[in-house]
């Protein structure tokens, strides 16, 4: 078997099983929240322990990490990872507030300043859980996938399906109910099914701009700050998800109009990716530039 899939493979199970591994532990000794415990810590440390042991002893080796800043080469990979998902949830918002589907009742009574702060807090807060996952799936699947010469759709399509499968345990046990209440109208087993659609759609920016930046950095960048908005906003009620509409509309990664918004931009950095590596093979070879980009 070919080392490269072999390691795959094990990742892969380790990925989606070590979260229900994580359910049993705290079965045999329940934390007082799910979320606290060494479960949890289980489930989210596993995927890159994985990572550092198949990197270090398995032959996949360091080349493809993602571990450098690259921040002279890549700046401009920064800036759209800030500007992303603002630019994104603003028009989502927008477009909620437009047709009824999102309340903006937290901002009419804490203010826009309040939001600012719980923005920055959970920024903080999220940081180094999102290194855990981002080290994971573009630090490794999305590389890995591509040293296998993968059409980049399939790559990314196979990299958010891993990344919706160990998510289910979280779902399932260690986050709070009210909380994913919060963020969606719909049960649990729906919900879960969605995220199947969602992620794998959303992981083309995550994979697309970590492949033009050569570094998992600006992605990470990127998810802290996904996560730095959406979590104030719905978890802490400054918007309202309201009926149906509120499942099209939701300004939060479990959004169908924002994840769509999110995809479509992973496509515009994918043809931007095609057509720079075109011009750039052309220069070497001093030939006229010819792209053929097809989606």
């Amino acid at each position: 078997m070919n080392k490269t899939i072999r390691n795959l493979i094990i990742f892969t199970a380790v990925t989606l099983t070590c979260g229900f591994l994580g359910i049993a532990l705290d079965r045999l000794n329940p934390p007082q929240d799910p979320l606290q415990g060494l479960g949890a810590l289980v489930w989210l440390v596993s995927p890159l322990a994985t990572v550092l042991v198949l990197r270090a002893f398995g032959g996949d080796g360091w080349q493809d990490f993602g571990i450098k800043l690259n921040l002279r080469a890549s700046w401009m990979w920064y800036v759209t990872a800030v500007l992303i998902i603002p630019l994104i949830t603003l028009l989502t918002l927008t477009l909620g507030v437009i047709f009824g589907a999102i309340s903006l009742t937290g901002f009419e009574t804490e203010g826009f300043h309040a939001f600012l702060s719980l923005m920055g807090v959970t920024f903080v807060s999220v940081m180094v859980k999102n290194i855990f996952e981002e080290f994971a799936w573009r630090g490794y699947l999305t590389p890995r996938f591509e040293a296998l010469r993968l059409n980049p759709f399939l790559n990314h399509i196979l990299t958010g399906l891993i990344w919706a499968g160990w998510h289910v345990p979280y779902y399932l046990y260690f986050l709070n109910r009210d909380v994913l209440q919060s963020h969606t109208p719909l049960s649990l087993s729906a919900f879960i099914l969605l995220t199947f659609i969602l992620l794998p759609l959303q992981a083309i920016a995550f994979g697309e701009l970590r492949l033009l930046s050569n570094s998992v950095w600006p992605v990470w960048l990127m998810h802290n700050i996904a996560n730095a908005i959406s979590l104030p906003l719905l978890s802490y009620g400054f918007v309202k998800v309201n009926g149906g509409l509120g499942v099209l509309l939701s300004p939060g990664m479990e959004g169908i109009v924002y994840t769509t918004l999110l995809a479509l931009a992973g496509i515009g950095l994918y043809k931007y990716r095609v057509k720079n590596t075109a011009a750039s093979k052309a220069t070497a070879a001093n030939l006229p530039v010819t792209t053929n980009v097809s989606v």
